[in-house]
């Protein structure tokens, strides 16, 4: 799965520490603490027709991210949320937008790792792009990394850091392996998450998913195990093998950038049917109706 250009981000304005500016002319400092050493925070937003879905959820946890890595402030909720308005304002979107949201501990006086180094920020970055969900829905392929998960006592998955570099090699080992992405193991040998998505499986008609002990605490994830609650479908959390992802009726991965998609193979075993089950297209459609009707009007 390769993401492709589209034409209408051609001449996007970015939004950096409140000035508005074409792609092409958007700078961060070379000093800015996410060049210095990836210290930053983020937050990916879906807008569908006007509406950001659980914006106020995504604040939330970005100021929570922030507030475990110390940064001395955050702006405001009202503040950011006006950033994103100007920023969709200046791009005349609507719909079918994704939005990555940044928070860097902001710049620094000379290089280093020390935060008393911090000068001024911190820095905020609004970029908003057209993108549709980036799966193919017809179903994807996943192989098992040999890059594991961070431990949690090492770095803890619950602040939504920028440090991203084993998701990237992860990525690449489903590159070389020429699937879509790649299941993560936590350190002790159970399902995490893909490089990029939460996984749900199906296994005698109930959803169970990895606890989040290794991977973030996702909005898409929680949003999914509330609509199969509402719809009668039991759900568990638990601790996973690949055996048992392998075997399960039906797999699918949730995120915020490809909604739901479901997984037709994992590691070259077909799951269930080869194709999307009744309980992941059931799923994928109340989560439609929801981003669609839901959330904060914004535009």
């Amino acid at each position: 799965m390769l993401q492709k250009f589209d034409e209408r981000n051609r001449d996007l304005i970015v939004n950096v520490g409140g000035k508005l500016t074409h792609r092409d002319k958007a700078a961060v400092s070379v000093f800015d603490s996410a060049v210095q050493g990836g210290d930053a925070v983020w937050e990916g937003l879906r807008l569908t027709a006007g509406r950001i879905f659980a914006l106020d959820e995504h604040l939330a946890r970005l100021r929570r991210s922030a507030h475990a890595l110390a940064f001395e402030s955050v702006p405001p909720d009202a503040e950011i949320t006006e950033e994103i308005r100007r920023t969709l304002a200046a791009n005349g979107m609507r719909d079918g937008v994704h939005i990555r949201l940044t928070l860097t501990r902001g710049v620094k006086i000379t290089s280093g790792m020390d935060p008393r180094l911090n000068t001024a920020g911190p820095t905020l970055i609004v970029l908003a792009e057209f993108k549709d969900p980036v799966y193919d829905q017809s179903g994807i392929r996943l192989i098992t990394a040999s890059v594991r998960r961070t431990a949690p006592d090492s770095l803890d998955p619950k602040i939504h850091h920028n440090n991203l570099l084993t998701s990237i090699m992860a990525k690449i080992e489903a590159n070389v392996a020429g699937a879509d992405d790649a299941v993560m193991l936590d350190h002790r040998g159970f399902i995490a998450e893909t490089n990029a998505t939460h996984i749900f499986m199906v296994s005698g008609g109930t959803l169970l998913t990895p606890t989040t002990s290794s991977c973030p605490e996702g909005i898409t994830r929680a949003a999914v195990l509330r609509l199969a609650a509402s719809a009668g479908i039991g759900c568990e959390e638990g601790d996973y093998t690949l055996p048992q992802l392998y075997n399960a009726d039906e797999v699918f991965v949730t995120g915020t950038m490809g909604g739901l998609a479901p997984v037709v193979a994992v590691d070259g075993r077909v799951i269930g049917d080869g194709v999307t089950g009744a309980v992941t297209s059931q799923l994928t459609e109340g989560y439609g109706t929801l981003i669609a009707t839901a959330g904060t009007v914004i535009v």
